[in-house]
């Protein structure tokens, strides 16, 4: 058995060799030069609409391949809001009437409000297959139609096509701008940590190949597939290979450092480094990847997306930090550490420092240690009582935009005009009748019958609710309750609605799930019982402590007006995954230890000597996810700040101060 180990442990140190390392960078210089050009094309591929987000048999959805049917059905619908605070003059109709009619028509008839000082405007234009580019060109040029306004008239641009355009700006360009930023934070932290000129490119080298391989491999499976990732996806993606990526890199680079002072050769230092954290760094990668895997399980596409997205950049990660970087560390031998180069004999330097006196502190008071630090943990998790309701559409904006003032604007003038059109689809046999229920449900305060074709007839509703307030939703339910089965109810509202369901079935789908995939691995990985479920527990009591920070802060720094529906189930599946990642790293190096040195030695040692390392490593992810939170989109920057908090409670308090201290006062040593 022992001998079937050392074999295994053995594999790992494969590109260490002498030759091995040049064969292995030469096979990766030919993977890229096949994997660029592939992976460049993973625009092609990404969608933000509702439609590719929610699920195939969502009502909403339904709605929308109903309305493809119909000749004229699709379309963009834009409403020009204009004010005059001494009343509305003929000229200011007449500059509207000029401007807008060549724009598109529409079925609406300009409206003035009671006070004589607000008009409300339609412009109304086809577009099949509701074509997002075709939308935003549609807005913009309203936008500029009416750019130039009469003196002492205030024009806005609002409606769901202006703030389906405003959503789609701010995606606009973000896969690069977000690559530039994570890239450039990562470089600086990593020449703050290695305080060397060249050490640093080393890793960042090797991210930049996981990157653009994963960027590859994702496009090959999705368009295979047929699945379409959506930019938060891809984004979160980059920002994984980034993170983790660099803290394998970190983790590898320390144990290299350490069998550099005991090898004279750098190739049997790295063969034995690998051999160390090669098996660690595998088993917390393939945690991992199978807890984002139990996505795809997901009713949600964009939450099965991310599944996708994420797993193939944890695995191409893992793949290039076991083979491209080791090789590249190995062919720069020692002096890529320059000015601080480990010497062949020098002590090791674990037994001295704050990770030592940490370490002393755990080990020798592990019951109060660990008592305190949870306790520290729970008073963060009170902070779950302020998490705020679901976000919705208009808030989702960091920097409230023309289409959403807009909106508020058109609701204080006209009340019966501000919500967001719904969309009805029945028989056309039928459309009267429906069109009658429609209209006498609570909230609703018109109902007609607008384009009709292959035997359907769409009835555009509109509440009288302000988008996104819980009376909007409550509309869209009454009026699927009043129509029954002879229509399907869609539109904006009716597709927040969809989301908001699908995503607590999800969660109460994937959430579990995950979290026995990572306590059934943690089982087989640790052989410990008491081991793993001391890391699931921790884990758990650390997401919310994570999210309690995060819901105190959205509302209290940053002013969001809700949380993003999807934020618990996206920071707990990375609470979790990401959590049990450092643990494995920090048990896997007791468990060596702990037959020879027993567990309270082994763990004093572990905590001393991977400490810094981890808590580094763990610095570089939370920044790395905080670059989220510089875009300007709200459920990006929660997600972003969530995790982030949460990565830096693992490394600097869980992992030192509760899993440490608990594996040395519970039963189950590690030394059995």
């Amino acid at each position: 058995m022992l001998e079937k180990a050392e074999q295994a442990r053995g594999f790992f140190a494969l590109p260490a060799g002498r030759t091995a390392k040049r064969v292995i960078i030469g096979l990766w210089l030919l993977l890229l030069a096949l994997a660029v050009p592939v992976g460049l094309n993973i625009g092609s591929v990404q969608s933000d609409n509702a439609r590719d987000r929610l699920p195939a048999d969502a009502e909403s959805t339904r709605v929308t391949e109903l309305v493809e049917r119909i000749p004229g059905g699709e379309g963009d619908q834009v409403l020009v809001v204009q004010q005059r605070r001494e009343g509305i003059t003929e000229a200011d109709r007449a500059w509207a009437t000029g401007r807008l009619d060549a724009l598109g028509g529409s079925e609406m008839p300009p409206v003035t409000s009671d006070d004589g000082r607000t008009l409300l405007y339609a412009v109304e234009r086809e577009n099949p297959g509701e074509n997002e580019k075709r939308t935003a060109a549609f807005v913009e040029e309203v936008r500029l139609a009416v750019a130039q306004p009469p003196t002492g008239l205030t024009v806005q641009v609002t409606g769901p096509s202006a703030i389906g355009a405003d959503i789609d700006a701010v995606f606009e360009g973000i896969d690069e701008t977000l690559m530039m930023v994570t890239t450039a934070v990562v470089a600086l932290l990593l020449i703050v940590t290695y305080r060397s000129p060249f050490l640093w490119l080393l890793p960042l080298a090797a991210v930049g190949a996981s990157t653009m391989v994963a960027m590859a491999a994702l496009y090959g499976i999705a368009s295979a597939a047929g699945i379409t990732v959506s930019t938060q996806s891809f984004s979160i993606m980059v920002v994984l290979v980034f993170g983790a990526g660099t803290d394998y890199a970190m983790l590898l680079v320390a144990r290299y450092r350490e069998e550099l002072r005991r090898e004279h050769d750098v190739h049997r230092a790295m063969g034995a480094a690998l051999r160390g954290a090669g098996p660690a760094v595998l088993a917390s990668a393939g945690t991992v990847t199978l807890g984002l895997l139990c996505l795809l399980a997901a009713r949600m596409n964009d939450l099965s997306g991310l599944g996708l997205a994420g797993a193939v950049g944890i695995a191409c990660t893992l793949l290039t930090m076991l083979t491209l970087f080791p090789a590249l560390l190995v062919l720069t031998g020692r002096r890529v550490f320059w000015p601080k180069v480990p010497r062949y004999g020098a002590p090791a330097t674990a037994s001295r420092g704050i990770w030592a006196r940490v370490a002393n502190h755990a080990v020798t008071k592990p019951v109060r240690t660990a008592a305190a630090s949870a306790a520290v943990l729970g008073v963060f998790a009170l902070g779950l009582t302020q998490l705020g309701g679901n976000l919705g559409e208009t808030g989702q904006f960091t920097d409230t935009p023309e289409s959403v003032t807009g909106y508020t604007t058109l609701g204080q003038a006209f009340p019966e005009q501000s919500g967001r059109p719904l969309t009805v689809v029945t028989d056309s046999a039928k459309a009267n009748d429906v069109a009658a229920r429609a209209a006498g449900v609570p909230g609703v305060a018109d109902a007609e019958p607008a384009q009709q074709g292959g035997g359907l007839t769409v009835i555009e509703v509109r509440p009288a609710a302000t988008p996104d307030s819980q009376e909007e939703f409550d509309t869209v339910s009454r009026l699927r309750t009043a129509v029954g089965p002879d229509a399907l109810v869609g539109g904006p509202a009716a597709e927040e609605l969809d989301t908001r369901e699908a995503t607590a079935s999800d969660n109460w789908r994937v959430l579990p799930l995950v979290l026995a995939v990572v306590l059934l691995v943690l089982v087989l990985l640790l052989r410990k019982v008491v081991a793993s479920l001391v890391v699931v527990g921790t884990v758990l009591l650390c997401f919310a402590a994570a999210l309690g920070i995060g819901a105190v802060a959205f509302d209290l720094l940053f002013g969001f007006a809700g949380t993003a529906a999807n934020l618990p189930a996206l920071c707990f599946v990375f609470g979790v995954a990401l959590g049990v990642d450092y643990s494995i790293f920090l048990v896997a190096r007791i468990r060596d230890d702990a037959p020879r040195l027993g567990t309270k030695e082994a763990t004093r040692r572990a905590v001393a000597s991977t400490g810094g390392v981890i808590a580094s490593a763990g610095l570089v992810l939370a920044a790395t996810f905080a670059v989220l939170a510089s875009l300007p989109f709200v459920p990006m920057v929660e997600l972003g700040f969530a995790v982030a908090a949460g990565v830096l409670l693992q490394t600097l308090i869980v992992q030192p101060l509760l899993v440490a201290p608990l594996l040395v006062a519970l039963p189950g040593k590690m030394e059995r």
